[in-house]
């Protein structure tokens, strides 16, 4: 009979991610998840099945988090469209400022791996895609409400969000200020084609 798991998942997950983000996919070592993780190597190849895949778990973890953090500043029932993503944008900067965002495996998994390994370009890529996809509904409630031009492509504005965002993040990991990402933040709302009402 098997003996049951002693550790959760999820915690082992985030803690790998920690580390990747930390040192990166290629800097970091088995020896570095056993220790950021706590599990021995035998562990971590039984549970997760070694170092790329555990990649590929914490990458979609992360992702699926910042897809409903994203969801839930757009789904404010309480304020209009516009007001949603401008609340979003500006709090993504303070965020960013402060460090209160350490980083991004969806960051380090483009910029570091997609080139050479389709597993990760293509996690990568739904998340690109999800995101997307909420940014996408909010412009369409927005144009719904009448606060943006109805013949807009609410697709093309949704993939020029997520573009910023992702953009600022790696701003923010450079150490640009909170002045500049809130710029950033309020020039990106100004590009959208508001009516009167918006």
């Amino acid at each position: 009979m098997a003996r049951p798991r002693k550790f959760v998942e999820a915690d082992v997950i985030a803690s790998a991610g920690s580390q990747f983000m930390a040192t990166g996919y290629g800097g970091t070592t088995l020896d570095d998840l056993v220790k950021a993780t706590g599990l021995g190597k035998q562990s971590l190849y039984n549970a997760f099945g070694g170092k790329r895949d555990l990649f590929l778990r914490a990458l979609t973890a992360e992702s699926a988090d910042a897809v409903a953090a994203v969801d839930e500043a757009l789904a404010n029932a309480e304020s209009t469209p516009i007001e949603r993503i401008r609340a979003q944008m500006l709090k993504l900067a303070i965020a960013l400022s402060s460090g209160e965002v350490a980083g991004s495996l969806f960051i380090t998994a483009s910029m570091e791996m997609v080139q050479r390994d389709s597993g990760v370009a293509d996690t990568a890529h739904a998340a690109y895609e999800a995101l997307q996809e909420t940014y996408r509904r909010c412009l369409i409630d927005a144009q719904n409400s009448g606060e943006v031009e109805s013949d807009a492509d609410a697709g093309a504005l949704a993939a020029f969000f997520v573009a910023v965002t992702r953009g600022m993040e790696v701003l923010g990991r450079a150490g640009v200020g909170r002045a500049e990402l809130t710029s950033i933040a309020l020039t990106s709302l100004r590009a959208l084609p508001t009516t009167e009402k918006g």
